[in-house]
């Protein structure tokens, strides 16, 4: 790979080679997408240059406790992210792996077809000797029954209130009564 004049610019080159990314300020430091899905940044952490990407969480667990240029990062560490001291990289083809282990678990399936790379992330050598466990698949989400409308009531129909019954109604009342008893 050659050799760039500063570690941003061999970052950049690491990051974009890979399809379908792109570089995009965010929280005011590079990030770089694969379609709007982030998959690694740079910038300054705690006084240090940093790059950050996304690991298997065993594998991140591991690298973690045993190397000292890699930490968990803010807020999202514990989904697997890791930052890596820029100022101790010695070795770019392993950061080019770490990149590419994080583009594999962040990349849509169209993009992962251009790289050509089968979606299981890769490992680097050092976390090998510890035995990797399969991701467990997780079964689709089951929709719970549809449940059936309460059947609805037809309106009810109010009229006119009814006055309570008076002395001048209910002599009223009577007197039709007695008229239709005569009448029939």
């Amino acid at each position: 790979m050659p050799r760039a004049a500063d570690p941003a610019s061999k970052i950049r080159e690491i990051y974009l080679s890979l399809p379908d990314t792109k570089e995009t300020p965010t929280w005011g430091s590079p990030h770089f997408r694969v379609g709007d899905k982030i998959f690694g940044g740079m910038g300054e952490e705690d006084g240090k240059f940093s790059i950050g990407f996304k690991l298997e969480m065993e594998h991140a667990d591991a690298l973690v406790s045993s190397d000292p240029r890699f930490a968990r990062a803010k807020y999202v560490g514990h989904k697997g992210w890791v930052n890596m001291d820029v100022s101790a990289v010695h070795d770019w083809d392993e950061v080019k792996t770490l990149v590419g282990e994080s583009y594999r678990l962040i990349a849509p399936k169209r993009s992962l077809a251009k790289l050509g790379a089968a979606p299981q992330a890769t490992t680097s050598p050092r976390v090998s000797a510890t035995p990797s466990k399969p991701a467990a698949k997780k079964a689709p989400a089951k929709k719970p029954p549809a449940k059936k409308a309460p059947a609805k009531k037809p309106p009810v129909k109010k009229g006119p209130a009814k006055k309570a019954p008076t002395k001048k109604n209910a002599s009223n009342k009577n007197a039709s009564a007695v008229t239709k008893s005569r009448a029939g």
